[in-house]
């Protein structure tokens, strides 16, 4: 199953993406009488335990006024309100050695506030001062169920879906201290999307190609493969760390092809577009303009 958020006069819809277009849950579940939730925040806050009652409601909607066009859908951020926001620092073997890091023995775990959330196709708003933007191409996970101490053969089966991310990163900022936080959590610097495909049709996330382009250029062209912890791993190490819930999202690292790994350097600037392309997850397309 492929989930979608948009935004409406109402506030942010949720959607399923299907052949007839992408189907407007809460009208659906009005319409048809399916117990469901209808909402993002209720789907993604109560997690694994939702789908059978979305698949329910996707087999009964047969009126095709459920549907809507895409094309002219806003997307939202596809988890509008996650729990938690944590990400993997130096997680693919060939980004450590282009950032001059040696592989880390654990994960690096860091966090990103709500504010940093933005949705595709939505404009990056960079400050004057920033001069060391850069972009990142990630896998996104997003938690079904509430996990503490969980085993990494168990860690998948907690697992709701996956998502682009672009892990925006403010280099000058991240480096100023020793916490990344202050480069990392700017306002709009996680766009996330356009859709949540469902753990069932990702049957191993160890094995996605995962690209990007600045300007139409491919920067990063690498695969899930390279992670140096891979996403079960990670989702038990953290587990025995703090507790997991529904709704959690977690970035997992980005491949080499950064600009801080490169000679020259010329950071992102107003007018540039980066797009993040997970095997299987959709397109995840910014413009960078001035704040």
């Amino acid at each position: 199953m492929i989930l979608t958020t948009y935004q409406t006069d109402d506030g942010n819809k949720l959607g399923i993406k299907t052949e007839r277009g992408i189907l407007d849950v809460a009208a659906a579940a009005v319409a048809t009488g399916v117990a469901c939730p209808s909402s993002a925040d209720e789907v993604y806050a109560q997690g694994n335990g939702v789908l059978p009652a979305l698949r329910a409601l996707a087999d009964a909607a047969d009126d095709v006024a459920l549907y809507l066009d895409e094309a002219e859908l806003t997307y939202a951020p596809v988890v509008p309100n996650p729990g938690k926001i944590l990400c993997v620092g130096l997680n693919y073997s060939k980004h450590a050695a282009e950032s001059g890091a040696a592989p880390p023995e654990e994960p690096v775990l860091f966090s990103k506030f709500n504010n940093s959330l933005a949705a595709p196709n939505e404009d990056i708003p960079l400050q004057a001062d920033w001069k060391t933007v850069d972009y990142e191409s990630e896998l996104g996970v997003v938690m079904g169920a509430t996990v503490r101490n969980i085993s990494v053969d168990e860690a998948l089966d907690a697992v709701f879906g996956y998502c682009n991310m672009n892990d925006l990163s403010e280099r000058d900022l991240q480096m100023r201290s020793g916490q990344w936080l202050l480069g990392k959590t700017l306002d709009k610097f996680l766009p996330l999307g356009p859709y949540v495909v469902t753990a069932d049709e990702i049957p191993d996330p160890q094995n996605l190609a995962i690209k990007g382009w600045l300007n139409g250029e491919l920067r990063q062209d690498s695969n899930t493969a390279d992670m140096i912890f891979s996403v079960a791993e990670v989702i038990a190490y953290a587990s025995k760390i703090m507790t997991l819930e529904a709704g959690d999202i977690i970035s997992t690292g980005t491949p080499e092809g950064v600009i801080l790994g490169m000679d020259p350097r010329v950071w992102l600037k107003p007018g540039d577009e980066y797009v993040v392309e997970v095997e299987g997850l959709g397109r995840l397309a910014n413009r960078m303009v001035e704040a």
